[in-house]
């Protein structure tokens, strides 16, 4: 799976990027799930304009039906644009506005509730790696997902240390690798083998064409939640590296 968002962007802009999308050669879908996340007011544009294998998420949504929640945008809300994918809990939100373990987790319920497929996001910020308590941060971050919800068939798990976000510093992909292998075991021993083979994990943290080969090919990295690089041209490379484990 290969996901971009992006939270600026002008009609100019959007139209560019969807025009480097649809003319460029990607794999086919039983290699690789391309889905790309506009800011909600370009999500109808784009999603009217892309190919049509190339699907669409809205990058938040509230944590229950909608009502008198003034600038929210519901899960319902998403459904009845079928826009089919939303991404929850990314650093951004949780650092900025707050957002807990237990308001992710019940955001990801209820979206899954009302048949969203859910991009719920992980990680730890560079202060928690380096005192070592990575895994306890998306140990505790997973937990408050797995304590809401049974069925995880539309869930993607989405890892993307804070300190590698926009900064150009990346995980290596034995750093990368280390923490998807320690979020499958956690899987395994908390919920089910199943869903610990079955869930795709990606990473998110200054991927770009250069860097996404030697990352894909780790055997517990499904693929890449892509932030500035989605707004080049080399996206394309990126949504290709998946190819890396199907040769």
């Amino acid at each position: 799976m290969r996901k971009r968002s992006t939270r600026n962007g002008t009609t100019d802009q959007v139209d560019k990027i969807v025009k480097i999308l649809n003319e460029g050669q990607i794999a086919s879908t039983d290699v690789v799930e391309v889905v790309v996340s506009p800011p909600y007011v370009f999500l109808p544009v784009v999603k009217s304009q892309l190919r049509p294998e190339i699907q669409v998420a809205a990058q938040n949504c509230w944590v229950k039906k909608g009502g008198a929640f003034t600038g929210e945008v519901s899960a319902e809300m998403l459904v009845n644009l079928s826009i089919p994918w939303v991404i929850l809990g990314h650093s951004e939100r949780r650092s900025l506005l707050g957002e807990s373990n237990e308001f992710v987790g019940d955001k990801v319920a209820y979206a899954l509730s009302q048949g969203l497929k859910v991009i719920a996001c992980v990680g730890e910020t560079l202060e928690q790696r380096e005192s070592g308590s990575t895994m306890d941060v998306v140990a505790a971050q997973t937990k408050a997902i797995a304590e809401r919800i049974k069925d995880w068939t539309n869930v993607v798990v989405a890892y993307e240390p804070v300190w590698a976000i926009g900064t150009g510093k990346v995980a290596t992909p034995d750093q990368a690798q280390e923490v998807h292998d320690g979020l499958r075991k956690w899987l395994a021993a908390n919920v089910s083998a199943e869903v610990a083979e079955s869930t795709r994990i990606i990473y998110g943290g200054s991927v770009t064409g250069a860097n996404c080969k030697e990352l894909a090919a780790k055997p517990d990295v499904d693929g890449f939640l892509v932030g500035g690089a989605s707004l080049k041209p080399e996206f394309i490379d990126i949504i290709n590296s998946a190819t890396v484990k199907s040769a």
